[in-house]
C-alpha cells in the first residue's frame, strides 16, 4: 500500500464549497479498485489548511491504473477549481515504525485479559467429553491442551506471544504449529458450527462482555478461524510454511460508545 497525502490551502470562505465538491468526487474512489481508503481532514490551528489522504495499493495502480479508468474524469471535474490550491502531492511509503496507542484497548484487554481466556477454555473444554459432535474431535488432547488454546486465542487478539514464543518446543510454537495440529484431522462443517456454538454459549456464561462491537469482533474470529480448520484438515494439505505469521485479530469497529459499554473496573468484564 502506498499514501498520498495532498495538502490544500482554501479560504474559510470556500470551504463549505471545497468540502461539498470533494463528497462528490470521493464517489469516484470509493468504486476504485486501486483505492483501499481515503479521508479529508481540517487543520484545527490553521483552519485554511486541509489533507486529503488516500490509500492506493500502489503508485502505479494511482498514477497509471486510476488516472487511465473511467472514473477518473468525473472526479478530476469534482476538484479541479482546486488544483492551484494545492501545496504538496506526494506519495509515501509506510516504513517499520508502526502502533497503536492505549486510547483503543486490544480485545485481550477489552475480555479481560489472559484470566478471562482461561476461563473461558477451562468452561469450554468441561462441555466438550458430553457434546456427540465434539467429544470425537478432542478426544486425544493433551492434559495442557486448553492452557494453548487460551494462549493462541489471547494472543490473536492482541494479548502477549505466549504461544508463538513457544515455537521452539515441540508441543506448541507459531502459526505453522497450529495448521499441523489440524492437518488430516478431516474435520467437518457440523464439528465446526457446533465448536463456534458451544464457544459462544460458554462466552455467555462465564459473563466476557456483551457489547456488539466486542461480540462482533469475537464471532468474526470464531467463524474465519474455525472455517480455516476445516479447510485445514482437509485430505492433502501439505506441510505449512514455518513462518507464517500469527493470525492477529482486531475491532471490526472500535468500542467508540466506551463511555457507555465499558464496565466501571475498567478490565472488559462485566
Amino acid at each position: 500500500m502506498i499514501t498520498e497525502y495532498i495538502r490544500y490551502r482554501i479560504p474559510d470562505g470556500d470551504a463549505a464549497e471545497f468540502e461539498s465538491d470533494y463528497a462528490r468526487a470521493a464517489r469516484q474512489l470509493t468504486g476504485a479498485s486501486q483505492c483501499h481508503d481515503y479521508e479529508l481532514s481540517r487543520c484545527e490551528e490553521d483552519p485554511a489548511c486541509y489533507v486529503l489522504r488516500i490509500t492506493w495499493t500502489s503508485t502505479e495502480d494511482h498514477l497509471h491504473g486510476f488516472r487511465g479508468s473511467e472514473r477518473f474524469p468525473a472526479f478530476f471535474a469534482a476538484i479541479s477549481p482546486y488544483v492551484d490550491r494545492i501545496e504538496e502531492m506526494r506519495h509515501y511509503r509506510p516504513t517499520a515504525v508502526v502502533g497503536r496507542g492505549a486510547a483503543v484497548p486490544t480485545l485481550y484487554e477489552w475480555a479481560g485479559g489472559a484470566e478471562a481466556f482461561a476461563e473461558l477454555t477451562r468452561v469450554f473444554y468441561a462441555k466438550v467429553p458430553d457434546d456427540e459432535l465434539l467429544a470425537p474431535v478432542f478426544a486425544a488432547m493433551p492434559s495442557d491442551h486448553q492452557v494453548r488454546v487460551a494462549q493462541w486465542l489471547g494472543e490473536v487478539f492482541g494479548g502477549p506471544r505466549a504461544y508463538s514464543e513457544q515455537r521452539a518446543t515441540a508441543a506448541r510454537g507459531g502459526h505453522a504449529t497450529m495448521i499441523n495440529q489440524h492437518r488430516g484431522r478431516r474435520l467437518t462443517e457440523p464439528q465446526r458450527r457446533r465448536w463456534v456454538d458451544v464457544l459462544l454459549q460458554t462466552d455467555d456464561e462465564i459473563g466476557m462482555p456483551a457489547d456488539p462491537e466486542f461480540r462482533g469482533s469475537f464471532v468474526g474470529y470464531l467463524e474465519w478461524g474455525s472455517r480455516m480448520a476445516v479447510q485445514l484438515s482437509a485430505p492433502g494439505v501439505g506441510e505449512p510454511d514455518p513462518h507464517a505469521a500469527m493470525p492477529s485479530w482486531d475491532w471490526a469497529l472500535p468500542p467508540w460508545r466506551s463511555e457507555v459499554t465499558a464496565p466501571v473496573d475498567g478490565t472488559g468484564r462485566r
